[in-house]
C-alpha cells in the first residue's frame, strides 16, 4: 500500500532593512531537532518546492536524523514582496538566510546545537551558498561543510544574462494550470527532459491564483528589474568579486554542470575543480541550465554527496 509523501512545515522568519521589514518563507522536512541540516536554495524565478523529492529522498536515506530547510527568496513563493525592487540583490539573500538559520538554531534550543552544516544552491542558490560558505567570519551557526553548486559558478556568460533579461518578470496570467506549466516548459528547455507529472508537479507550486478564475505566477515581476539593469561591466566586476569567495571556500564542493548549459561554460567549470575548495565536477548530457534534481539518478548523486563519509 502507497502512503502519501510526508508534507513540509511552513514557516516563516521576520527580516529587517533599513527600508523596512518583511517575512521571508521556508519549508521544513524532517526532525526539527536534527544536529545536520540541509539547505537547499533555488533558482532566479523559482520557490522552495522545488526540492520536495530531494528533501524527502534525504530524510528518509539519512542514517541520522536530519533536517531539510527550503528557503523562498524574499519576492518569492510564500514569502512577502520588497517596496523597492532594488533590494533584490544577492548580499540582501544572504542576510536574509544567515537570519532564518539564526532562528532554526535557537528553535532547536541549546540541548541540540547544530553539528553539520550542507547547503545545495540551484543557480541563484548556489551564488547565496557562495556568499556563505567564501565568508568564514559570517555570523553561521556552523561552517558550511558541504556545497552542492547546481550549474553556476562565479563566472556567467552575458549571453545568459541577456536571455533572462527578456523574460524575468514578463508574464501575465494563464487559464489554468497546464496552461501555466506549458509556457513555463517553454522558458526552461534547458531543465532537461522532466516527466510530464513531475513537471505539473513542479509547475503546481510556481502558480497562484490571478482574477476570474485564471492563475500566474508565484513571483514577483519586479526581481526582472534588477537583471534588466545589469551591464556587461557590472558582470564583470560581480565575477571578480565572486571568484574572491570562491577561492576561500573550505567546504567539500559538489559542481554539477548541464552539458549544454548556456550560463556555466566548460571553462569555468575546469578553472572550478583546479581553484579554491577544487570542486568535484559532475556533467550531465541532455540538460542545460539547470537540473531540476528531481530524478531519481540525479537524486542519488546528491544523497551519496551529501550522506556520505
Amino acid at each position: 500500500m502507497n502512503h502519501p509523501a510526508p508534507q513540509p512545515l511552513l514557516e516563516f522568519v521576520p527580516c529587517t532593512r533599513p527600508e523596512g521589514e518583511y517575512r521571508m518563507a521556508y519549508w521544513r522536512w524532517g526532525d526539527s531537532q536534527a544536529r545536520h541540516w540541509v539547505v537547499c536554495a533555488h533558482g532566479l524565478t523559482r520557490q522552495g518546492r522545488d526540492f520536495d523529492r530531494l528533501a524527502q529522498a534525504l530524510v528518509a536515506q539519512s542514517p541520522q536524523p536530519l533536517q531539510v530547510i527550503c528557503p523562498e527568496v524574499v519576492g518569492r513563493g510564500r514569502s512577502d514582496w520588497l517596496n523597492d525592487p532594488a533590494g533584490y540583490q544577492i548580499a540582501h539573500y544572504a542576510a536574509d538566510m544567515l537570519a532564518m538559520l539564526g532562528q532554526v538554531s535557537a528553535a532547536c534550543g541549546p540541548d541540540a546545537p547544530l553539528q553539520t552544516l550542507d547547503w545545495v544552491g540551484t543557480s541563484m542558490g548556489g551564488l547565496i551558498g557562495m556568499v556563505l560558505a567564501g565568508q568564514p567570519g559570517l555570523p553561521l551557526p556552523a561552517p558550511i561543510r558541504r556545497l552542492v553548486l547546481n550549474d553556476v559558478g562565479p563566472a556567467i556568460t552575458w549571453s545568459s544574462v541577456q536571455r533572462m533579461q527578456t523574460y524575468v518578470g514578463q508574464y501575465g496570467q494563464y487559464r489554468d494550470l497546464a496552461e501555466a506549466a506549458a509556457d513555463l516548459r517553454r522558458l526552461s528547455a534547458g531543465f532537461g527532459p522532466v516527466p510530464e507529472d513531475v513537471w505539473l508537479e513542479l509547475s503546481s507550486h510556481m502558480t497562484r491564483p490571478g482574477s476570474d478564475a485564471a492563475v500566474t505566477l508565484h513571483y514577483d515581476p519586479a526581481i526582472g528589474t534588477t537583471v534588466r539593469s545589469m551591464t556587461q561591466d557590472m558582470a564583470t566586476a560581480g565575477e571578480a568579486m565572486l571568484w574572491q569567495l570562491y577561492d576561500q571556500i573550505q567546504a567539500r564542493t559538489l559542481l554539477i554542470r548541464g552539458a549544454d548549459s548556456d550560463l556555466l561554460t566548460p571553462e569555468t567549470a575546469l578553472a572550478m575543480t583546479q581553484r579554491g575548495p577544487q570542486a568535484t565536477l559532475e556533467t550531465w548530457p541532455g540538460f542545460g541550465h539547470a537540473p531540476t534534481l528531481t530524478s531519481e539518478d540525479q537524486i542519488r548523486v546528491l544523497t551519496s554527496f551529501l550522506l556520505g563519509d
